[in-house]
């Protein structure tokens, strides 16, 4: 992994570490929609709420576009790919951890079969 990739994560892990962000995506990935609407379901300012979509257009999870006085955002994809590829390398030590706790719940239910 370059130094590039590895700080496009960064910024994407960041912005995917807020919640108040994470729901916006969520928001987002039914459709595209203003800035008052993103704010609506929170009870924060709507400079606070700008601050968030910064946030997230800098990590390149969301693009912000002008049609009139309409300034739609939109979500892209595309970095919540690379940091999907970047965790499926780890995949194995999750799925063997569960492996493990299986075989360890099913020595436990032997033990008390057999005593």
């Amino acid at each position: 992994m370059t130094v590039a990739e590895s700080d496009q994560l960064s910024g994407i892990f960041s912005a995917l570490a807020d919640p108040t962000r994470r729901a916006m995506l969520a928001r987002l990935a039914a459709g595209e929609a203003s800035v008052t609407e993103l704010a609506e379901p929170f009870e924060m300012s709507l400079p606070a709420i700008s601050k968030h979509l910064k946030v997230l257009e800098r990590a390149g999870l969301i693009t912000r576009g002008r049609e009139a006085q309409w300034r739609p955002c939109r979500l892209e994809a595309g970095p919540l790919g690379a940091a999907a590829s970047w965790l499926e390398r780890y995949r194995m030590f999750w799925d063997g951890g569960f492996d493990r706790l299986d075989d360890h719940l099913r020595a436990i239910r032997k033990g008390k079969t057999d005593g």
